[in-house]
């Protein structure tokens, strides 16, 4: 972004090369070739491509910063390690200068600047048409991605879209204008990406077209709780709820609920129906996944950094054992143990295969309740998803007699996902787009600032070297 962060992300991509990422993830070190000298033909859009992947491994992303910034802070687990950072995360008091929101932002730019080359270099490569644009998808896939993660973290923030930088100083952006980049690089990906019937298994892990419609859906409804709200928000989410919907009805071996809620998670049957999006972790010494050892208890080999607060497991309805029992079903001497990321095909000690999912196909059916409900609130249609998956789970449907007003549905559908999404990189956005972040965080006995507690601040590091930066109010 500016001349010290490019530095940085060279570095970074250095770093990256130097693990080996298994299929689809191989990777060359493109970034240090001209443009007329690498992006020559299809394996190199491809190794490109794979290069902006490989960046989703980082512990500073989706290794770790994704969960530490969006579920610690709330009402699922706490920090049992002394980690100033994580510590000022989970309780609600950190600054500009907290290390792991200044990682997630180099980060999450980090991919777009390699999406970026991809998206302006691969275009003109004489190779197959649908081929090119597929891989142009999923650049575009990344980085809408990745500025919709920065936008849910932080608002305005800087949008760069060109190899190099623009300006070297660049500005925030206006939270609408994100948006408005976000939506136009996912429906790109949405009409270019593959379906996922079509994807072949050496890509298993790339975007697909399916993937590009949930993920928009859930844009709509988190930039309908913003100041960029447009009154087609939950119309425009419903839509692409029901294209998804409609897209596994017709194809129900490549897309669905899966039957056993655990084998979602279980590194031995992970990559089945119900995965829209993920990244794939795998078995050392490829990238493996440090969420394992996080949640394991040192006397099992573990880090025993974070338990399950008693807040949560009270919270399941006595009937809902299964998700329960999977994501924090153990008790590890007087403290809830998280189990949701067992991993026993390891020894002791050792990172475990978990990939790490980004969005599944019970996200869309709860996204659609949630878009039906802002259509039309009194409508008995809102119920569908929602009893979709709480049928999954074994426990009694949802319907006007036990939520009778709207806000009563809010709060189901608030909880619902905390039980189904436990942990898996939501829950903050969640309740902030449900508007029931101060009440959950008040319940579990931590402070809520109305204007600290919405957005993680600039990192200082970005606020000192660009002038035309100016801080989120409240730090």
């Amino acid at each position: 972004m500016m001349k010290r962060y490019h530095f940085l992300i060279s570095i970074l991509i250095m770093l990256t090369s130097l693990f080996a990422c298994k299929k689809a993830l191989e990777t060359k070190g493109h970034s240090f070739l001209s443009p007329n000298t690498f992006y020559t033909n299809a394996s190199d859009a491809n190794a490109a491509l794979n290069g902006a992947y490989a960046n989703l491994f980082s512990q500073d992303m989706y290794g770790r910063a994704v969960w530490l910034l969006s579920d610690l802070p709330a009402d699922l687990f706490y920090i049992t390690l002394s980690n100033a950072d994580r510590i000022s995360i989970f309780q609600g008091t950190f600054t500009a200068t907290n290390g792991v929101v200044h990682d997630w932002w180099l980060a999450n730019y980090l991919v777009i600047k390699n999406a970026n080359d991809v998206i302006a270099y691969v275009p003109g490569i004489d190779m197959d048409k649908d081929s090119k644009n597929n891989i142009v998808g999923n650049a575009r896939f990344l980085r809408g991605l990745c500025y919709f993660n920065l936008v849910e973290g932080f608002g305005d923030v800087p949008v760069l879209l060109a190899p190099g930088i623009d300006s070297l100083f660049p500005t925030r952006s206006p939270i609408a204008e994100v948006y408005a980049q976000i939506i136009e690089d996912l429906k790109y990906a949405e009409e270019h990406c593959l379906h996922i019937a079509e994807l072949p298994e050496q890509e298993v892990g790339r975007a697909t077209s399916e993937a590009a419609s949930g993920l928009l859906a859930k844009v709509y409804l988190q930039k309908n709780s913003t100041g960029a709200a447009e009154s087609t928000d939950h119309s425009n989410a419903l839509a692409l709820c029901n294209k998804v919907i409609s897209y596994s009805n017709s194809h129900p071996t490549y897309l669905a609920l899966e039957e056993t809620f655990g084998n979602i998670f279980n590194p031995d049957t992970k990559n089945g129906k119900e995965i829209l999006f993920n990244v794939q972790f795998g078995a050392p010494p490829n990238a493996s996944n440090i969420i394992n050892m996080g949640f394991q208890p040192i006397a099992k080999g573990g880090f025993g950094s974070y338990s399950g607060l008693d807040y949560h497991y009270n919270s399941y309805k006595p009937d809902d054992v299964i998700r329960r029992t999977v994501n924090i079903g153990n008790m590890e001497g007087s403290a809830h143990k998280i189990s949701k990321y067992d991993d026993n095909g390891v020894p002791p000690g050792v990172f475990g295969r978990n990939n790490w999912i980004i969005l599944r196909y019970a996200d869309i059916l709860l996204m659609q309740s949630e878009a039906q409900h802002g259509v039309d609130p009194s409508g008995t249609a809102k119920f569908d998803g929602i009893n979709a998956v709480r049928s999954r789970a074994g426990i009694g449907p949802l319907n006007f007699t036990n939520t009778p007003t709207a806000d009563d549905f809010i709060t189901a559908l608030a909880n619902e996902r905390g039980w189904e999404f436990c942990i898996e990189g939501q829950r903050r956005w969640d309740l902030l787009r449900l508007n029931r972040y101060k009440e959950v965080l008040q319940a579990v006995g931590r402070p809520f600032d109305e204007l600290h507690m919405k957005y993680y601040p600039i990192p200082q590091t970005e606020m000192d070297v660009n002038p035309n930066l100016v801080q989120t109010p409240g730090f």
